[in-house]
């Protein structure tokens, strides 16, 4: 919803032109070995889709390189990049937004990959239950969110990079070795009173802070995505924070109902737009299986995969620069994808051996005289109960 920019939080203030100096702003360095310093991390980066007119919101890193000059770090296939290759192969400048002290729902929303033909701006209205505040730019034709703390305006000129990097990323490392980056040419900054700029320490977990919120939306995503293209009794998805701030690793819990459930669940999950990005493990596992539960994700794939006939592989699928295991890191956009069936053998699920359960009517007696048995603090929650 565009709104009178006039009295909007963001405007407060306004450098512009020769007047902007995004040093005045806090830029961090994060760890010893960044290339320089970090104003981003925690962010919202807006661009315009150039066929279909959409704005698009993603969160990248950006690296102070001057006064009015940031570089802006793109994955390949990332949508940002995406939009500046389009622009740039007509020989025309792309315009961006960077937003900073955001609302943490536009950085949940930026976070994630959400199909290439909408806006991320309409899920976070979803999320908040109205829509989202914007105001017309000043210096571009993009709108950027009325509340921010922060909004720059800037141009990437055809052909315009810079050396920008290394940075410690979500993996745990340096990110790809210094190289070039598309460089913005601020034009406008707009700023609250007193702004507050934001930051996400970029590390292994749990570390990174942020890997959780990454876990969740990122689960949620691809078991909304599992439910659009009609994949039924999904009973849980869970991306692990642990596994490169919950990018690596995604397990789905799923009620079998049919030959062949297990696995097209699998090689979904590893596919759809909420779940393909760098993920290399993509474990399917029961729906007595809680799917957040490490121990019993392990347990599952102890006793009910079978190596040699439930691992697939997934070749040439979409990875990112910042993946230190493929090198020389030219190789690294592309990787493959484990899909792991850790569910019971569907043609032998009457036959499966009968695995070892409590009784719930033991474990409710007990429970209810816990305190009198002798027994501290409250009963364990016990996963699996035989009826």
């Amino acid at each position: 919803m565009v709104v009178d920019a006039e009295g909007a939080p963001v405007n407060e203030n306004h450098l512009y032109d020769d007047k902007v100096d995004i040093r005045r702003f806090p830029a961090a360095r994060h760890w010893a070995g960044d290339g320089g310093e970090y104003i981003g991390t925690c962010d919202a980066i807006i661009t315009r889709d150039p066929d279909g007119g959409w704005l698009n919101v993603g969160t990248y890193r950006q690296m102070v390189q001057g006064k009015n000059e940031v570089g802006l770090y793109l994955s390949p296939g990332k949508d940002a990049r995406l939009h500046i290759e389009r622009y740039w192969s007509r020989d025309e400048p792309c315009e961006v937004v960077m937003c900073w002290g955001i609302d943490p729902a536009l950085f949940i929303a930026a976070s994630q990959t959400f199909p290439k033909t909408v806006s991320e701006l309409d899920f976070v209205g979803g999320i908040l239950g109205r829509p989202v505040e914007l105001v017309k730019g000043e210096r571009t034709s993009l709108l950027y969110p009325a509340n921010v703390e922060i909004a720059a305006e800037g141009i990437i000129h055809p052909g315009a990079q810079k050396m920008e990097g290394p940075f410690g990323e979500f993996t745990g490392y340096y990110g790809r070795p210094e190289d070039y980056a598309f460089l913005v040419e601020l034009k406008a900054v707009h700023h609250r009173d007193d702004p507050i700029l934001t930051h996400a320490l970029m590390a292994d977990y749990p570390a990174n802070e942020c890997a959780l919120l990454y876990a969740v939306a990122r689960s949620a995503r691809i078991w909304n995505d599992l439910d659009r293209v009609g994949v039924p009794g999904i009973k849980g998805v869970y991306a692990h924070p642990a596994a490169a701030g919950g990018f690596g690793m995604t397990v789905v819990s799923l009620e079998q109902r049919y030959a062949g459930h297990a696995p097209q669940a699998l090689a979904l999950a590893a596919q759809v737009p909420g779940g393909a990005y760098y993920a290399k493990w993509i474990i399917a596992v029961d729906e007595d299986v809680d799917p957040s539960n490490v121990n019993q994700v392990i347990w599952a794939m102890a006793t009910r995969c079978n190596p040699v006939e439930d691992i697939d592989i997934l070749r040439n699928t979409w990875s990112t620069w910042l993946d230190p295991t493929q090198n020389p890191p030219e190789e690294r956009p592309y990787s493959s994808k484990a899909l792991i069936n850790a569910c019971m053998e569907h043609r032998h699920l009457k036959d499966f051996s009968r695995r070892t359960k409590v009784r719930r009517s033991v474990y409710d007696t007990v429970a209810a005289r816990w305190a009198s048995l002798g027994f501290r603090g409250t009963p364990p929650t016990l996963w699996s109960l035989e009826d």
